[in-house]
């Protein structure tokens, strides 16, 4: 691709440029409030530079980007980059004492990250200069809230306004250990040098680990992170979002077509006037042609399980009967137990091959047949959506049915 078509694509968003040489070395990186006007500019005719820039600009043969939120966040990862790459066009901050500096305490018990313009051979790590100190407060504000470490310069005996607004997680009061409170300061030094494709496969396993452990409000922190920088987009194009549907595919290793999704959920009061749903999802939509209801025949008193293994088997009963095409995936509204209710019924049925997960109201945990540990993903992520969106569907079509059946029962008592 060349370098007219690379500018032309870049969009007009804060973030970092990264210029390579035809060699792939990286020349030069720095950010922008507008990626695509700040890149265009340097190649204007009519622009006047200085020779160490025209010398550059003979040299630049590829452009990369890092797309961010604001230009406070770009101007972090320009630095971690600087830092990690060293380029050679990037000399103007290095050595530039007067220009601010970010200090991560890691001299001290629990650490902490602060500006300073001093740097001390004290055992902490210093990261900058960095020129715009405006933009560099801003930075400070995003990281605080994604790595909430202490900003005491003592520990106090008590919390502090920053706990209470969950910019600080409580060391002062026993509410985070040191370990874990390491691991967080150690994230946010992957954060500041860069390395930012280490950090989020460590949140990704991290997550997992947490999740296996039944640790939820902890995994969900480490999912929250994870989600935040995750939306930074990184490339020589602007960042395409992938499909709902292929990235549930992805997510749950389905490799064959996701099309039809049906759901199940059950309802009752005590046992009373106890029903079920399924509902139909095609290409993401509801396909409401396909909903059907059950009243619940062969269970008596409040058994979830049962209920869910009588309305899952008389569903596919009746499809294998009709040789009626069976789903792509199956969504039961419930945990480990409902998901294990219906995996017994599709594996009389001789149709447990059929992908099939349970999706709990709780930190919106997924549950999967053969993994020991649900998956918690992003709270912005479109698979996620998606599956709620069938899970609450199901949901009402199922109260909808318990509420039409109490009310003739009401009726004929009255």
């Amino acid at each position: 691709m060349d370098l007219k078509t690379i500018i032309k694509n870049l969009p007009n968003s804060p973030g970092v440029y990264i210029m390579k040489d035809s060699s792939m070395e990286v020349l030069y990186v720095g950010k922008a409030n507008d990626l695509r006007k700040r890149v265009s500019s340097y190649f204007q005719a009519s622009r006047r530079l200085p020779e160490r820039k025209k010398t550059l600009i003979l040299k630049v043969k590829d452009i990369a980007f890092i797309s961010t939120a604001t230009s406070a966040e770009a101007l972090i990862y320009e630095n971690g980059l600087i830092k990690q790459l060293s380029p050679k066009y990037n000399v103007a901050l290095r050595d530039d004492k007067s220009y601010p500096l970010l200090k991560l305490t890691l001299n001290e018990t629990f650490p902490r990250l602060i500006m300073t313009r001093d740097r001390y051979d004290d055992g902490a790590i210093y990261y900058g200069p960095y020129a715009n100190v405006k933009l560099l407060k801003e930075a400070l504000k995003i990281l605080q809230k994604l790595f909430p470490l202490r900003t005491c310069d003592k520990i106090p005996k008590r919390e502090c306004l920053q706990f209470h607004i969950k910019q600080c997680l409580g060391p002062c009061i026993g509410k985070i250990g040191l370990g874990r409170y390491d691991s967080l300061a150690a994230e946010l030094k992957l954060f500041l040098e860069g390395r930012r494709a280490e950090l989020l496969k460590l949140l990704m396993n991290k997550m997992k680990e947490l999740s296996k452990e039944e640790r939820f409000e902890e995994a969900l922190e480490c999912r929250d992170r994870l989600e935040a920088l995750s939306a930074v987009k990184e490339g020589r194009v602007a960042y395409k979002p992938m499909d709902e549907l292929e990235e549930l595919k992805r997510i749950l290793g389905i490799k064959g077509r996701l099309k039809r999704i049906e759901a199940f959920d059950v309802s009752n009061i005590m046992g009373a006037e106890a029903c079920g749903s399924m509902i139909s999802f095609y290409k993401g939509k509801p396909d409401k042609n396909e909903y059907r209801r059950f009243r619940i025949k062969t269970v008596s008193g409040m058994d979830d399980y049962g209920m869910m293994r009588e309305i899952v088997r008389r569903r596919y009963v009746r499809s294998l009967e009709e040789k009626k095409k069976l789903p792509d995936l199956i969504v039961i509204d419930g945990g480990k137990g409902h998901l294990g209710a219906a995996l017994d019924e599709l594996k009389k049925l001789s149709i447990d091959s059929i992908p099939t997960i349970g999706i709990a109201k709780e930190f919106e945990r997924i549950y999967v047949k053969n993994k020991k540990g649900p998956i918690l993903l992003p709270k912005e992520s479109k698979a996620l959506h998606l599956l709620e969106r069938v899970r609450d569907e199901a949901h009402r079509f199922a109260i909808s049915y318990h509420k039409k059946l109490m009310s003739k029962r009401i009726w004929k008592k009255s």
